[in-house]
């Protein structure tokens, strides 16, 4: 899936349920979860050698940043607001979902992007592969990612 799937998820699990001990196994579980998706992500080919390092870091730049703007469009409390002489503290329950939401992938960074991955996290980042279900047709595995975005866009 798309960061901008796995965060907004995340974020919305954080922000409905609030409490960082109970959202968190949900929100890691949400990111395997999505994962067994049919779907089309940044990294789809990197591992074959279809797609270069330099490609998958170009488009892996907007999908983050479209990712932080989605989760301030779906959760608007969680943007600092400064009203006439003092800055009300924002609703973080969304930010730090998003990235919890993220860590399964920033963990598999080092592998595809630096070709380097530490012993510690080759037991992780073979369990998060083994939910892996990446198709290479970018129109058919976006689908269920809008789908996904849409329920999550009623459901806010």
């Amino acid at each position: 899936m798309l960061s901008i799937s796995h965060a907004v998820t995340g974020a919305a699990i954080a922000y409905h349920l609030g409490d960082p001990l109970l959202a968190t196994p949900l929100i890691l579980s949400s990111h395997y979860l999505l994962d067994a998706i049919p779907h089309w992500d940044v990294g789809t080919g990197l591992g074959n050698g279809s797609k270069s390092i330099k490609l998958a870091v170009l488009h892996e730049i907007p999908d983050l940043l479209l990712a932080i703007i989605l989760i301030f469009l779906f959760f608007p409390s969680s943007l600092p607001v400064i009203a006439s002489s003092s800055l009300t503290i924002p609703n973080s329950a969304p930010l730090w979902g998003a990235f919890i939401a993220l860590i399964p992938d920033f963990l598999e960074g080092p592998r595809n992007f630096l070709r380097w991955e530490p012993k510690w996290l080759k037991p992780i980042n073979r369990f998060h592969h083994s939910f892996h279900n990446s198709i290479p047709r970018m129109l058919d595995g976006l689908s269920p990612q809008l789908l996904l975005l849409t329920l999550l866009w009623i459901s806010r």
